[in-house]
């Protein structure tokens, strides 16, 4: 077969020369949800273990641990859809999957107010805790909304 022709079902690679492709997602941001999702993991079984040491300890009404119990179950799960759509997104430039992260950060932040404020009981170190939680969702926020102007902004300066 001679230069220049392909097989049938073949596919050629057509050399880029002269275009150049900028790289807009946020190694920061990428960096606050790869150290979130670990940060979260501590978070989760900490919260499980004071649970049941407050389950232990501390006088509960009928069904108000196992209530809480399943609230944070359901930060889990809103904290795990967060973190893969922000990554995803992030990762693909995709305005869509760091909106949704921004959103979802929303009911994040209502759930870690929860353990912080409305629980039964409030130790110290759950406290502590949730501060650190509020200070990651709080920067993916504004890393997030900067994500999301800079996938808008299509122009590209060269």
């Amino acid at each position: 077969m001679a230069d220049g022709q392909a097989q049938a079902g073949t596919t050629t690679l057509i050399p880029r020369r002269g275009r150049t492709q900028v790289v807009r997602s946020s190694l920061p941001y990428q960096i606050l949800l790869f150290l979130n999702g670990w940060y979260f993991a501590f978070f989760f079984v900490c919260e499980i273990l004071l649970f049941v040491f407050k389950g232990e300890t501390l006088p509960y009404a009928s069904n108000v641990l196992a209530a809480e119990v399943i609230l944070l179950f359901l930060l889990a799960a809103v904290e795990a859809l967060r973190l893969f759509f922000g990554r995803r997104g992030n990762l693909t430039e995709q305005i869509l999957g760091v909106l949704v992260c921004v959103i979802l950060s929303v009911a994040s932040v209502f759930g870690v107010l929860f353990v912080l404020l409305w629980q039964t009981y409030v130790l110290r170190v759950e406290v502590i805790l949730a501060a650190i939680q509020l200070f990651f969702i709080g920067m993916e926020i504004i890393f997030g909304i900067i994500s999301i102007i800079t996938f808008a902004n299509n122009d590209i300066y060269l």
